[in-house]
């Protein structure tokens, strides 16, 4: 169920130049990009995955992790196989980079919308995978989610190019942007160029009006410094603004990073002190349950507002009663369907 590509030139000798993300990839005649999943057929770069989802399934909208958009909504989440970068500390490697040829089950764009009117959810989520490398299958999918009342949200490693955000952003509601480490770190550990394009995306995502929430996965002697964390809620302050939620999740050892160590409760706290010093609002520790840090509290008088227990909502109030203040939040009209009305 090939479909032709969008963001890509012609070049000279049958080849195409791939524009979707910042690789750039130049594809020779029956050649495919970085990806794998987009190949050159005939002068023309076709999506192989368009329509060939390989995982399909229900999750809460703090799973992404997003908690300022939607809180306890349920989403229908997606992927395809393939990914634009190779994280040694993937999770999902199986689906991702070691897929062997491309696997899933034939889906269109309207079976997917209406299974999830079938199961009542508020919303989808392109995910598990890099959806940029499925762009065409899921903009199809969240221009029809968005004419049936759904929301649509991305979880990205941000190797988008500016104008396909652009192009989107009217059907993209809400978006998780993994801001992983320095330029050492993506082209040691990612197999990235670096971080320019991540930040580029996440400015491009703000500018189009897309609500944006960030994560950094920290690994023990790869990026958790103090000096790395600083500089990473620094450059998030400074350019996304101090009410993007920041989230900082913990590791655990596996794929080809099986040696290093898991992430201590006490780094995670760390980095959460050093955001909110830096100015960052909402600040949060993920993949550690039952931590203080997964529910939002107050960034000025430190009273609980929402309170987490993993991805549950278990209380909700958007506006503190001790000192006033409101929280940030977006999508409240799908969550409001859940009975979160705040104050």
């Amino acid at each position: 169920m090939s479909k032709e590509a969008m963001f890509y030139k012609k070049a000279a000798k049958g080849n195409v130049k791939c524009e979707l993300c910042p690789r750039f990839c130049a594809i020779a005649e029956g050649g495919t990009g970085f990806c794998g999943v987009r190949k050159n057929e005939k002068g023309k770069l076709r999506s192989l995955v368009y329509g060939i989802p390989v995982s399909v399934a229900i999750d809460p909208i703090e799973k992404k992790p997003l908690f300022h958009f939607a809180p306890g909504t349920k989403c229908l989440s997606i992927a395809t196989v393939g990914c634009n970068l190779r994280c040694r500390f993937c999770q999902n490697y199986t689906i991702s980079q070691e897929y062997g040829e491309i696997a899933g089950e034939e889906m269109p764009a309207e079976a997917i919308v209406a299974l999830a009117k079938r199961y009542r959810v508020e919303g989808m989520s392109y995910t598990y995978t890099e959806p940029t490398v499925f762009y065409e299958y899921s903009l199809d999918i969240m221009k029809l989610a968005k004419k049936e009342g759904l929301y649509n949200t991305w979880v990205s490693n941000g190797y988008t190019n500016p104008a396909p955000i652009r192009r989107m952003a009217k059907y993209l509601d809400a978006v998780n942007v993994d801001l992983k480490g320095n330029d050492e770190f993506y082209k040691k550990v990612c197999g990235g160029i670096g971080t320019e394009p991540v930040f580029e995306a996440l400015k491009a995502y703000v500018k189009n009006g897309v609500w944006v929430e960030v994560t950094n996965l920290i690994i023990p002697g790869y990026n958790d410094s103090a000096k790395e964390l600083g500089k990473l809620a620094e450059w998030a302050k400074d350019n996304l603004g101090k009410e993007v939620p920041l989230h900082f999740s913990a590791f655990y050892p596996q794929y080809k990073l099986a040696d290093a160590k898991a992430t201590p409760a006490s780094t995670l706290e760390k980095a959460v002190k050093i955001a909110r010093e830096r100015g960052m609002k909402w600040v949060y520790a993920g993949n550690v349950w039952e931590n203080r840090y997964e529910s939002t509290w107050c960034w000025k008088c430190g009273s609980l507002l929402i309170r987490r227990s993993g991805f549950d909502v278990i209380s909700f109030a958007s506006r503190c009663k001790k000192c006033g203040e409101k929280v940030d939040l977006k999508g409240m009209e799908w969550a409001k369907q859940q009975g979160m009305n705040g104050l």
